[in-house]
């Protein structure tokens, strides 16, 4: 857990990051590891949109903390929350199953939104829909999938993670997509110069 933010150093951060990124480009602050009586710093700070890994954690910080912020899902999506976490986002950020779909289709509302998680670079193991199969799920997803999300393979050099996000950027365009979730604290520079609308930053946000 990240203890003793403090919002003049948050908000010192965000400002670089939007300063940099461009204001087309959304900052979306992942609370994994904020605790709930944190989440104020961050209102404090002028964050406006952050995204949570885990429902149960969802449920309680919206709860407590409510309209302060726009809510996303940004963990991995077990199909048989879906029903609880759509009341709670803007977006969940991470579908990539059939047993998601099935679940949209019966529990999503009119105008539900939703991003695509594509595995761009075919880990094995990892989540997402593959490149290949990418236009297929989106013809059968029940809701409008709005955009695309992807997490490139791990490492500590920013430009190894260029590849994966060009390769996000070209199927959604090549899919009508607008929105592209990329890019966290490592290497999020190199996701904006690649067409990134969100970034999903931790460690950029609390501790630089």
């Amino acid at each position: 857990m990240i203890r003793g933010l403090k919002a003049e150093r948050v908000r010192a951060n965000l400002d670089r990051v939007r300063e940099r990124a461009g204001p087309q480009v959304e900052v979306l602050a992942a609370t994994k590891y904020v605790p709930h009586d944190e989440m104020g710093t961050l209102a404090e700070a002028g964050v406006t949109l952050v995204g949570e890994n885990r429902l149960q954690d969802l449920e309680a910080k919206r709860e407590r903390w409510g309209d302060a912020f726009v809510w996303d899902f940004i963990g991995n999506l077990q199909s048989r929350k879906v029903k609880r976490i759509l009341p709670l986002v803007r977006l969940i950020h991470s579908v990539a199953s059939d047993s998601a779909l099935v679940q949209l289709d019966r529990h999503a509302e009119p105008g539900t939104e939703i991003l695509v998680e594509v595995n761009v670079a075919g880990e094995e193991g990892k989540g997402g829909i593959r490149p290949a199969e990418l236009r297929d799920f989106i013809d059968r997803c029940p809701v409008r999938v709005a955009g695309l999300m992807t997490m490139p393979p791990f490492s500590t050099d920013p430009e190894a993670s260029r590849p994966a996000f060009a390769r996000l950027a070209e199927l959604a365009a090549e899919h009508g997509l607008d929105r592209l979730s990329m890019g966290s604290s490592q290497d999020w520079e190199v996701a904006v110069e690649e067409g990134a609308t969100i970034l999903r930053l931790g460690t950029a946000l609390y501790t630089y």
